[in-house]
């Protein structure tokens, strides 16, 4: 508790630097739609894997689950129509289907 401390502005060392608030270089709109554009599809891989593993546990659910599910589990901004897409790209590839005996509802395919 009795500890002081000061300030030594003579202090010189070659190995020790600081940078205060160098300057950002401000990107493009052009980068900046590529930058998300990326983005976007590291995040394609992500909402997959989440719908696999949810569907895989449940085996079977409703659309509205499905999407409540997906936004607790997935931690960064989502619209409803990028999970949706998802999900029909996973139906495209036989990871889900259509529950035919719900109408708004899927099954896992093992």
């Amino acid at each position: 508790d009795e500890d002081q401390l000061f300030f030594d502005d003579e202090f010189k060392h070659q190995l020790f630097r600081i940078k205060i608030n160098s300057i950002q270089m401000r990107e493009t709109e052009q980068e900046n739609e590529q930058t998300t554009e990326r983005v976007f599809q590291d995040r394609q891989y992500q909402i997959d894997a989440a719908i696999v593993r949810i569907m895989k546990a449940r085996k079977a659910l409703s659309h509205t689950l499905l999407l409540s599910e997906l936004f607790t589990q997935l931690k960064f901004p989502l619209k409803a129509q990028d999970l949706k897409k998802r999900i029909e790209s996973l139906i495209d590839r036989e990871y889900l289907e259509r529950d035919p005996a719900q109408a708004a509802g899927y099954r896992y395919l093992a």
